[in-house]
């Protein structure tokens, strides 16, 4: 009963063991830690040894105990004794007793054991590895393939269940969570859903007089702008204020003289299909803070930055209390006007709701994905809880909206 107990101890503790702490504990020189680590590593491998341990053990025990208790009371009447006998031993002792006490500390149960169950996998393995083979064998007449090397949570989709539990216990808090989630969004979304869009961008023609495009520059509120010349497509270059700067001082004010394409610097086009990180690891290696945005046919979709790709992350923050969202304003009702090019992501980091955007990138997308149609002015949908009104539209495009709040929440209240 005390080896099947271990056994039993030892399994829960490796699967219920914190992999950050034993990381940390290895990095520090903990040996316990680094057993426990290479046994998780083929986690499969190591509770096949363990139950393979356990099962012998415990049919084992029960041979014996049938074989004396048969002696004393003969027939099947000895059978049935030490059935109920092992019944109770096992599940008491050899585990719920055992499993209860690792669950409770797991981290100090695994280290311990660590050692025992390590060599259990060395004796055991070969066999171990020779069940591994049959079951997947099996399981392949019925179509069921598993990757020998398929973990059973992925490492951000575990992470991210972490962030989401504690918000829900109250011990992350909301902007934490949604900078977490941000940072592990990053590979799963590309620069077409953050970008700024074509229609939105402040270009210059490269062919306006000298004085024309310093006034403009001077204007404009970027810091960078693209210069195109005949067509918006035709991208020529990226004038950027400081380099303006520098010319106008070198010409000493004589803007005439100045050749402003000359000034500007080579465009960067990237693909509309390039995810965040990517990107965000180019921008770095690059020192360049600044891509335009290219479909597959070399179209302009629009533009990205390194900004736009932190802002993800850490939000638009006005001040240490509130993130502010341009176009979006919230009502006394507990409702927000947002205009129809707000990102879903920006409105739910706002109000904190969770609007789908696989879908759509704006609230104008998502309402137009959703009904299978351009809505008129007027119109009300229900949609994920929330209901949407068409405030503005022009054209073909929704220009504002009217969202509620989640209506189970409006109920509640």
């Amino acid at each position: 009963m005390a080896v099947s107990a271990l056994f039993s101890a030892a399994e829960t503790a490796m699967t219920a063991a914190s992999r950050g702490r034993m990381h940390q504990l290895e990095r520090d020189g903990d040996r316990a830690a680094k057993r426990v680590n290479r046994l998780t590593d083929n986690r499969e491998l190591m509770i096949g040894a363990v139950l393979l341990g356990a099962n012998l053990i415990n049919f084992l025990s029960s041979a014996l105990v049938t074989e004396v208790l048969t002696k004393s009371i003969p027939g099947a009447w000895g059978v049935a004794a030490a059935t109920t006998l092992m019944t109770v031993l096992v599940l008491v002792f050899a585990e719920v007793l055992p499993k209860t006490l690792a669950i409770t500390h797991p981290d100090d149960v695994a280290r311990f054991l660590s050692a025992p169950t390590e060599l259990m996998v060395y004796l055991f393995g070969p066999i171990v590895r020779g069940v591994q083979f049959i079951v997947r064998k099996t399981l392949g007449l019925f179509g069921v393939e598993i990757d020998p090397e398929m973990d059973v949570l992925a490492a951000h989709e575990e992470i991210r269940g972490a962030v989401e539990y504690h918000h829900s216990e109250g011990l992350v808090e909301t902007r934490d969570r949604w900078m977490l989630g941000g940072v592990l969004d990053l590979a799963e979304m590309d620069v077409s859903q953050i970008m700024v869009h074509r229609k939105s961008i402040s270009m210059l023609d490269a062919d306006l007089p000298a004085h024309e495009l310093v006034d403009a520059a001077l204007a404009d509120p970027h810091t960078r702008i693209p210069l195109y010349r005949e067509d918006t497509d035709n991208i020529v270059g990226v004038l950027h204020a400081k380099d303006l700067a520098r010319a106008l001082a070198a010409s000493g004010g004589k803007v005439e003289a100045l050749d402003i394409p000359a000034i500007a610097v080579e465009p960067w086009f990237i693909p509309d299909t390039t995810n965040l990180k990517d990107q965000l690891n180019a921008f770095l290696k690059r020192r360049n803070h600044f891509a335009l945005v290219v479909d597959e046919y070399g179209a302009l979709q629009g533009l990205v930055t390194l900004e736009d790709i932190l802002e993800e992350i850490v939000g638009e923050i006005e001040d240490e209390h509130d993130i502010v969202v341009e176009g979006v304003r919230r009502q006394a009702d507990g409702s927000v006007i947002a205009d129809g090019s707000v990102a879903i992501r920006d409105l739910n980091r706002v109000m904190d709701w969770d609007l789908p955007d696989d879908q759509a990138v704006t609230i104008a997308g998502l309402v137009i994905h959703e009904a299978q149609a351009i809505p008129v002015q007027g119109q009300t949908f229900i949609f994920y809880g929330h209901r949407f009104q068409v405030l503005r539209r022009q054209r073909n495009q929704i220009t504002g909206l009217r969202v509620s709040p989640p209506i189970a929440e409006i109920e509640e209240g």
